[in-house]
């Protein structure tokens, strides 16, 4: 079990509709910094920047991006996450890939698709989520929109350690970005990771704010809104000599965040 761990924030611009031109982009700026860390956090979409008409770039499981994914890992010796268009049994998927650098990997479907930019016309919704066991610690991967829905995320049974959005939040609504990440730390009880992308599409601009809260809501960083690459330090001890000291999950309600 690691006492401490590592988490690098990618926080970049996307090329529009150009997994190609992201991929370099993004290798370019982990060479650059090389960081030394367990886990590399991409944006939502990575590939694409956030489209509801993705059916021409979605990629079947295992292939390009898949690839790339797992040249990363092994090159970092980190894991990589980020969520990319996948086609799977004749769906197309807002999938988080979460790859490790032996190869294994695990994978999360978006659940809340947005309806307000029509994703639910493309895109197919997942119905479970993910808990990575993680070098001692328990990690929920989830994506963009899903931030909105407490239910969803509820740490019942102190099921994980800490909480990670990756998005495309933009410029309009970036206040709620902010204030939803550390109202998920405290009621959760657990480290809440949120890495937005900045820059700007044929649609919308964002402002970033990628950022990492302690369990009391305490801002351990906060990015601002321009292309950087920054790691955070999250500790165990922290977490569980809080968690003792104010056992509020003992009083939770019970009910169950799975959808049949």
């Amino acid at each position: 079990m690691k006492e401490t761990l590592r988490i690098t924030l990618v926080q970049t611009d996307l090329h529009w509709m150009s997994p190609e031109a992201n991929r370099h982009h993004i290798e370019e700026l982990l060479w650059d910094a090389m960081p030394e860390t367990d886990l590399v956090l991409l944006p939502e979409t990575f590939t694409t920047g956030f489209h509801p008409d993705a059916s021409t770039l979605a990629e079947p499981m295992r292939l390009t991006t898949f690839k790339w994914m797992q040249q990363m890992a092994q090159q970092l010796q980190a894991s990589v996450a980020g969520s990319y268009p996948i086609k799977e049994n004749g769906k197309i998927h807002n999938r988080l890939l979460w790859m490790n650098p032996d190869g294994s990997f695990d994978y999360y479907d978006k659940r809340h698709l947005f309806s307000m930019g029509a994703e639910g016309n493309t895109f197919t919704a997942g119905n479970e989520r993910l808990i990575v066991d993680f070098h001692g610690w328990k990690l929920c991967p989830m994506i963009c929109y899903d931030l909105r829905f407490p239910v969803w995320s509820r740490n019942q049974g102190l099921a994980y350690d800490a909480l990670i959005y990756v998005a495309n939040w933009p410029n309009p609504r970036i206040t709620i970005w902010d204030t939803l990440l550390q109202a998920r730390a405290i009621e959760n009880s657990c480290y809440t990771v949120g890495l937005n992308r900045c820059g700007s599409d044929p649609h919308l601009s964002y402002d970033g704010h990628s950022a990492v809260y302690g369990p009391k809501g305490d801002t351990l960083l906060k990015m601002d809104d321009q292309v950087a690459l920054t790691t955070a330090t999250l500790s165990k001890k922290d977490l569980l000599d809080y968690r003792e000291a104010f056992p509020v999950h003992l009083d939770a309600d019970d009910f169950n965040a799975q959808v049949s």
